[in-house]
């Protein structure tokens, strides 16, 4: 039997949202955007001219929603989150008590007090969140996690993470480097991305944390190096860098008692170690669908939730040590 296509409100029409809905549109036997939610007369003017290359008629904006919510709560029936940081937990609370299943961008939310909130309404509500983190919703990632929750490569002993990116002077004047609306700088940017890989790939909590965050006399942190301990004693370092040429890159190792893990923050590549072998060698997996594409597939139970939001919770507590230890100047933080 044909599904009819599901009714999406997307939430914030900016460049991350623009380029989901180019992916949409093409994808209209699955998926009908009914309406979007912007404050902005500009960006929606740019998103519904998309719509209009397209040949087909943009949908509505609805600026408040609440209102939206009440107004079109009988055509919707999912929600696509696509908003500054800050803006996250509200509306992906609202969305879920609207009774919407809900994909919302990265990084979940700002806080672990957020998080925790965001999973009792999922649970109340019953409603489907998934998190938009391309690591976690790529193959690369969910293969080295199952092979490390399945013991192939044994026991966990160390992971060293970095991320790297010319960022500190592409967001000159952007909302990202307001803290009001961001929740931090390069390391809640995309550092967010090492942090939930990694989070998501050590399958724990960490339990000690000392960190230091670098402004270099800029409203956000630009650079930043962890170290931390895991659960079962493993140690990780993490360090993140905003202020370099114009470049981007990542690298995540793990080392493990039967062999050596290396991949990066958006699960880019996946190569392993294994005794005996003199070199790393890359794994070849086929491609997945996208990030929407995924979200249905989870939605119509075809896939179990790949980026739940039990990892985003996971990595809040993180970005909650990593600022407190920062602050004190790196003294440790117990969790």
């Amino acid at each position: 039997m044909t599904q009819s296509p599901v009714r999406v409100a997307m939430i914030g029409c900016g460049g991350m949202a623009r380029g989901h809905a180019r992916k949409m549109l093409t994808q209209q036997d699955t998926t009908q955007i009914v309406v979007v939610c912007e404050p902005s007369p500009e960006a929606y003017a740019a998103y519904a001219q998309i719509f209009t290359d397209a040949g087909v008629a943009a949908p509505p904006n609805e600026p408040d929603l609440s209102k939206l919510l009440h107004e079109y709560k009988d055509q919707i029936n999912t929600a696509f989150i696509i908003t500054p940081h800050a803006y996250h937990f509200e509306q992906a609370q609202a969305c879920l008590e609207a009774g919407l299943d809900t994909l919302l961008e990265k990084p979940m939310v700002i806080t672990a007090d957020e998080a925790k909130r965001l999973i009792e309404t999922r649970d109340r509500t019953g409603k489907l969140l998934v998190i938009a983190f391309n690591g976690s919703l790529s193959a690369q990632i969910r293969t080295a996690a199952k092979m490390l929750r399945e013991g192939d490569f044994g026991e966990i002993m160390t992971i060293t993470a970095s991320v790297w990116e010319g960022w500190q002077h592409d967001k000159v004047g952007h909302w990202k480097k307001d803290p009001a609306i961001s929740g931090g700088g390069f390391m809640f940017d995309t550092g967010a991305h090492m942090m939930n890989t990694v989070s998501d790939l050590a399958g724990e909590d960490f339990v000690q944390v000392g960190a230091w965050l670098n402004t270099h006399g800029d409203t956000v942190d630009l650079d930043g190096v962890v170290m931390g301990r895991l659960a079962s004693g493993a140690l990780v370092t993490l360090m993140a860098c905003g202020t370099t040429i114009k470049s981007i890159g990542s690298d995540v190792k793990i080392f493990c008692t039967k062999g050596i893990i290396r991949t990066g923050v958006w699960g880019e590549f996946l190569e392993f170690q294994r005794p005996g072998e003199k070199s790393l060698t890359p794994v070849q997996l086929p491609a997945v669908p996208g990030v929407w594409e995924q979200f249905l597939a989870v939605r119509n139970g075809t896939l179990q939730n790949p980026s739940p939001p039990e990892i985003g919770l996971r990595m809040a507590k993180l970005w909650d040590a990593i600022q407190l230890s920062s602050q004190q100047n790196g003294a440790l933080v117990n969790l």
